[in-house]
């Protein structure tokens, strides 16, 4: 749905030797950089960009937002929090499961360096959920058919023996 995602931020530079090693956890790199201005991450193309804010004031948190990076296991959430919180972020949920946001939700919540909250989560997708679940039902089924046996071999008789001669 969303094209790409910008934090404010006071210094680039700094703000980008942090989200190097932080985004790095999840497999996301730097794509771009302007520096000293902005640097963007991502897979292939630019989605999160860490900038000096546009009208040139000081840039500020928005209470209430916060930017979600997809985690691809939960050992991903793990090195994600302990990365940020070694570079200088601020701990704001420890990793593990969030039964509040959905029984196979898995996050982690940190500070950057001026405050901006960042999470990673890991979900089961409906599709992958759905899917596991169809195999499970499978196997159950498979479990509870009957086991047909084999009907046992007919013996020949002396009279079929003498005409198959």
């Amino acid at each position: 749905m969303l094209h790409h995602v910008s934090v404010g931020v006071r210094d680039v530079e700094r703000a980008a030797a942090f989200y190097d090693a932080v985004l790095g956890t999840l497999g996301y790199k730097r794509i771009m950089e302007f520096l000293p201005y902005a640097v963007a991450y991502g897979d292939n193309s630019p989605s999160f960009w860490v900038q000096l804010p546009h009208n040139q004031q000081a840039a500020s948190v928005g209470n209430g937002v916060h930017i979600g990076f997809i985690a691809r296991n939960k050992n991903a959430v793990h090195r994600f929090h302990s990365a940020a919180l070694v570079n200088g972020g601020v701990n704001d949920g420890e990793p593990g499961p969030r039964p509040d946001y959905g029984p196979e939700y898995y996050g982690a919540f940190v500070l950057d360096l001026d405050g901006n909250k960042l999470e990673a989560t890991l979900t089961a997708t409906p599709k992958a959920a759905s899917a596991a679940k169809s195999k499970t039902k499978a196997k159950a089924k498979s479990a509870k058919k009957p086991v047909k046996k084999a009907a046992p071999k007919k013996k020949k008789t002396a009279k079929k023996r003498k005409a198959n001669r």
